[in-house]
């Protein structure tokens, strides 16, 4: 695995890995996933105390809408690709007490073969996690828990007070082009809190901004 660059998004906790392609006549090879490149590369000291300890893939119609996702105990982080297709990632602060606290942001990340670097985003456990399909689309993310279904909950998507005010311009647009109208998203997704109900339920005790997350 080559990593080409790593870059923090709006909120530097979020990063986007880029890895190399090696690309030829017939297509391209590339290890999207070493373990040793990830855990021992002195720029990538956000995956310390972490380790990946489930792989889940994902497959989306065009305009399904997912999120936004969080868990705990154990806590989840979330590394996720592309595997192809075009997804609209979403990522939304829920630390108590974070200056960002409320405001979600967006990444734009289709796949493409003619590219010479594949890319995963980080979602540190903290933010909850969604996203919207504008093609089919296949995705992998690999966590850093295993699943409980005793300790997950999530923000709606379409909560009237999520802050965008930090969110590319562009990316918000497409995104309230399609969100508020897609009938591919579950009831549970669409009832889930809105930030202020979410703020007022003790469960959001277990994320607190400066508290130690693993």
């Amino acid at each position: 695995m080559k990593i080409v660059s790593i870059k923090s998004l709006i909120f530097p906790e979020v990063k986007v890995i880029k890895f190399e392609r090696y690309k030829d006549f017939r297509g391209y090879f590339t290890e999207s996933y070493r373990k040793s490149e990830l855990f021992n590369n002195p720029n990538i000291d956000f995956f310390k105390n972490f380790e990946f300890l489930q792989s889940n893939e994902s497959f989306s119609k065009r305009k399904a809408l997912r999120g936004l996702h969080f868990q705990w105990n154990p806590y989840v982080g979330k590394l996720v690709r592309t595997l192809y297709g075009h997804i609209i990632d979403l990522f939304l602060d829920i630390r108590l007490g974070s200056p960002t606290f409320g405001k979600i942001a967006a990444y734009d990340m289709p796949n493409s073969q003619i590219e010479s670097f594949g890319e995963w985003i980080w979602i540190p456990p903290g933010f909850a996690h969604g996203c919207l399909s504008l093609e089919k689309t296949l995705l992998e993310y690999f966590c850093t828990g295993e699943y409980n279904p005793k300790c997950e909950a999530s923000i709606s998507p379409l909560s009237e007070d999520l802050d965008w005010s930090l969110c590319d311009y562009k990316l918000k647009k497409i995104y309230h082009k399609f969100a508020f109208k897609t009938k591919l998203i579950t009831h549970k997704d669409k009832i889930g809190f809105s930030i202020e109900d979410w703020k007022k339920d003790k469960r959001s005790d277990n994320f607190i901004y400066g508290q130690k997350i693993t």
